[in-house]
């Protein structure tokens, strides 16, 4: 089975301009955004090949600069399922299972993209895959400060009861009468996707939804349009996990590098 990661980042991010050549301090010292994911790509075992796709300039010339393997994109992917479709199309391969690791999350530890992708290999019914955490109650705490504060964080899931899922919002999701519950029922969702071939050609046949475009969640089109997402229950093992979505974000980030 030929696996290859795709790491899409673009320069020109509303939130936060420029974020994928952002500095982040940790132990190793101090390297950009897209140089740690690209590392944490790189640890994942059984992959092929790990490259970062873009359409910048300034991205693909520090990635060729530190030893990283790009594919320029167009100009016009709207987000990163779209890039990496565009990526793929662009590559003279075409893998068994593409893994797209957003480069705004450094922290994700590789047996999250392990887990996706031997469950996605198991799982032939099903075209595409992503991890989710259960959320405890210092994660929520923080979900929720974001959002009394007007941030965008993080993005919750909620399944049916074979692991499918039925919808991803970038609120709180679900409701908890008793926000203090020492275990919150709330699903993180980690932005990180693994797709079958097949499954990036039918996205990129279909338009936006209202769904996709009011939440600004690039994996609503596929359940805008009937197609399976597979939410795959990751153990974080006690390490921290978070993605830099604002500014606000790399303190929290560099305390756990």
């Amino acid at each position: 089975m030929s696996v290859v990661i795709l790491i899409p980042a673009r320069y020109a991010s509303t939130r936060y301009p420029g974020k994928p050549l952002a500095i982040l301090k940790g132990a190793d010292g101090e390297k950009t955004l897209i140089r740690r994911t690209w590392e944490t790509g790189m640890s994942v075992s059984g992959v092929d090949r790990v490259l970062v796709a873009t359409d910048d300039d300034r991205i693909a010339d520090h990635v060729r600069d530190f030893g990283g393997e790009v594919v320029m994109t167009s100009e016009t992917c709207r987000n990163g399922t779209e890039r990496c479709a565009d990526a793929m199309a662009r590559l003279d391969l075409r893998p068994d299972i593409v893994v797209n690791l957003q480069g705004d999350a450094p922290l994700t530890p590789h047996w999250f993209m392990e887990d996706l992708i031997a469950a996605l290999a198991d799982r032939r019914d099903v075209g595409v895959a992503t991890p989710v955490l259960k959320t405890d109650a210092e994660a929520y705490g923080r979900f929720r400060e974001d959002r009394r504060n007007g941030r965008v964080g993080a993005t919750t899931a909620v399944c049916r009861h074979d692991g499918t899922a039925l919808y991803f919002s970038k609120e709180l999701l679900p409701f908890l009468p008793d926000p203090e519950m020492s275990e919150p029922p709330v699903l993180h969702h980690v932005g990180v996707y693994a797709y079958r071939p097949d499954a990036l050609d039918r996205y990129m046949g279909w338009d936006q939804g209202p769904l996709e475009t009011l939440e600004g969640l690039e994996q609503l089109r596929f359940l805008e349009n009937g197609e399976d997402i597979l939410c795959v229950e990751v153990d974080a093992r006690g390490r921290a996990f978070w993605e830099l979505n604002n500014p606000v974000d790399i303190e929290r980030i560099e305390s756990v590098l």
